[in-house]
C-alpha cells in the first residue's frame, strides 16, 4: 500500500500538471471503485470541475475542485495514479512508449479526461481503491477525516505531542505506528525501516519505552520519511510514480522483506513475524525484545 512518502510523492508531482485543468469526463470499468455518490451522480457531478489545489491526509489525496467539491481518492493496497495519454484500441488502453509500458501500470480501471487531453488514470491490480467526491465542508467534518491523527512531518507536531499520544499505549510500538488515528501515514513498510534503525524490537509494548527511545524513534521517522520522499517513495510492490516509474527508496531499504539475510548493522539474521496479520521484519540481535 502507497504510504505518507508514495502519496506525498504523487502529490507533489500531480500538483505541477494539474492545477487549472478542467475535467471533461471520466471512463469506468469497475463502478465498485467510486464508493460516493453512486456512479452516475459521480459521472455527472465531477464532470465541468476545475481542480484548484491538490493536499495529502495521512494516505489519502484530497483533489479540491470548483464549487466547493472534493474528490477523495485512497489509493489502498496495490493502486496508484498515473498521468499521461492513453489510445483505445481493441477495448484496451494503449500506452505511449516509455515507463507507463509496464505490466504493474496497465491495470487501468478509472480515467479522467482533462481539457489539455491528457488522462489521470488509476492502475489497481486488486481494485481495492476508494474514490469518492464530496461536498467541501461534510468532508472536513467526517470522521474519517476527523478520526486522522496528526501528520509526522507537520511542524506542528512536536515530540511532546508525539510522547503523548505514544507513551501510554500498551499495544506493541510497530501497532501503535501504524494506527492512522495516532499517526496519520506510517504502514507497514516505514514502521519497520524506523523501529530498525532505532534499534527498537517492533513487539515492545510502547508504554515500556524509554523517553530516549521516544526521541530517537520520532527523529528517526521524520528523517527515515523525508528520505522516502526525496527517493520518491519504495516500489518494492506495486506503486508507482504518476510518470509510471519505480522510486528509488529501494538502495535505503534496511529491513523489510529482508528476511533470513544478514543485518546491515550487526550482521544477524532478519527475520519475520506476524503482527497484526501483517508481515513484520526485524532483527532479533540489535533489536532487543
Amino acid at each position: 500500500m502507497p504510504e505518507l512518502p508514495e502519496v506525498e510523492t504523487t502529490k507533489r508531482i500531480l500538483k505541477k500538471v494539474l492545477i487549472g485543468r478542467k475535467i471533461l469526463d471520466i471512463w469506468c470499468d469497475t463502478k465498485k471503485l467510486i464508493k460516493k455518490p453512486d456512479f452516475k451522480t459521480f459521472q455527472k457531478e465531477i464532470k465541468g470541475k476545475e481542480i484548484k489545489d491538490i493536499k495529502r491526509k495521512g494516505k489519502i489525496l484530497l483533489f479540491y475542485l470548483s464549487q466547493d467539491k472534493i474528490l477523495l481518492i485512497h489509493q489502498k493496497l496495490t493502486g496508484h495514479l498515473l498521468f499521461g495519454k492513453w489510445k483505445r484500441e481493441k477495448n484496451q488502453w494503449i500506452p505511449p512508449k516509455g515507463p507507463l509500458e509496464e505490466k504493474i501500470n496497465k491495470f487501468l480501471h478509472l480515467i479522467f479526461f482533462l481539457d489539455n487531453g491528457k488522462m489521470l488514470a488509476l492502475s489497481d491490480l486488486r481494485k481495492f481503491a476508494k474514490v469518492e467526491l464530496w461536498e467541501k465542508e461534510k468532508l472536513e467534518q467526517s470522521q474519517e477525516i476527523k478520526e486522522l491523527g496528526p501528520d509526522p512531518l507537520d511542524k506542528n507536531f512536536t515530540f511532546n505531542e508525539f510522547k503523548k499520544r505514544i507513551a501510554t499505549q500498551k499495544r506493541k510500538i510497530k501497532e501503535v505506528l501504524m494506527d492512522q488515528k495516532i499517526i496519520a501515514g506510517i504502514g507497514n513498510i516505514y514502521s519497520d525501516e524506523i523501529l530498525w534503525v532505532s534499534k527498537i524490537h517492533p513487539f515492545k509494548k510502547a508504554n515500556t519505552l524509554s523517553e530516549k527511545e521516544l526521541l530517537l524513534i520520532f527523529n528517526k521517522m521524520r528523517e527515515i520519511l523525508l528520505k522516502a520522499i526525496q527517493l520518491k517513495g519504495e516500489s518494492i510492490s506495486d506503486y508507482r510514480t504518476p510518470s509510471g516509474e519505480k522510486g528509488g527508496f529501494d538502495v535505503e531499504r534496511k529491513v523489510y522483506r529482508r528476511e533470513r539475510e544478514k543485518c546491515l548493522r550487526c550482521g544477524g539474521v532478519i527475520q519475520r513475524k506476524k503482527l497484526g496479520g501483517r508481515s513484520t521484519y526485524f532483527c532479533p540481535q540489535c533489536q532487543k525484545l
